[in-house]
């Protein structure tokens, strides 16, 4: 959605600048990990699609980008420890100037990119002028193809991955730190996909 002048709007910004900064961190983990290079590029494709009908005003932008972006920002916070251990390195590199695993601290700008897609899709969705029941209906399709499809880019590419699904199902936050590997490698930033920690 666009002002009357044509310039975007504050939640189409936020979308884009979400959008635009997980697919930026989605390639720089393929590129430290050549094996999830594939996994990554059709992952982003959700979020190119969200971004483009965003811009066009298209509520189905808005909930591709609310299941896509809420699916992940809520894996990595209750399923997986991927978020929280970027915390710790973020954290462990203020106080000793060395980040151990850059890998991992990338974890902190996909959670808060996906979360300004979350929040300039809903933003977006609320001041569209015409709103059904049938939205809600909508969503769930929508939810349902994005998950949907991350599942298959999975099987596709890195089936190993598959296990975090009924892991959805009991969430979770992954506390104390103290539980955090962050010097095994047991953690590593193809967790941007939603894996689970193996170990």
């Amino acid at each position: 959605m666009r002002r009357k002048n044509g310039d975007p709007e504050i939640p189409d910004l936020l979308i884009v600048a979400g959008g635009c900064l997980f697919i930026f961190v989605l390639g720089l983990s393929a590129y430290w990990e050549t094996d999830i290079r594939w996994l990554h590029f059709f992952q982003a494709w959700m979020y190119i699609a969200t971004i483009a009908w965003a811009l066009r005003g298209n509520r189905w932008g808005y909930f591709i980008g609310v299941a896509a972006a809420g699916l992940w920002d809520y894996t990595n916070l209750f399923v997986t420890t991927f978020f929280i251990g970027g915390l710790h390195q973020i954290a462990q590199w203020i106080r000793t100037g060395h980040l151990q695993r850059p890998d991992l601290a990338i974890a902190v700008a996909a959670w808060f990119a996906n979360f300004l897609v979350v929040a300039g899709c809903v933003w977006a969705y609320s001041r569209l002028p015409a709103k059904s029941f049938g939205d809600a209906g909508r969503f769930l399709v929508a939810f349902a193809v994005a998950t949907g499809f991350f599942a298959l880019d999975m099987a596709l590419f890195q089936p190993r991955y598959l296990g975090l699904f009924p892991r959805m199902l009991h969430p979770h936050l992954p506390y104390p730190y103290t539980a955090i590997r962050v010097d095994g490698g047991n953690l590593n930033s193809s967790e941007l996909t939603g894996c689970p920690a193996s170990g």
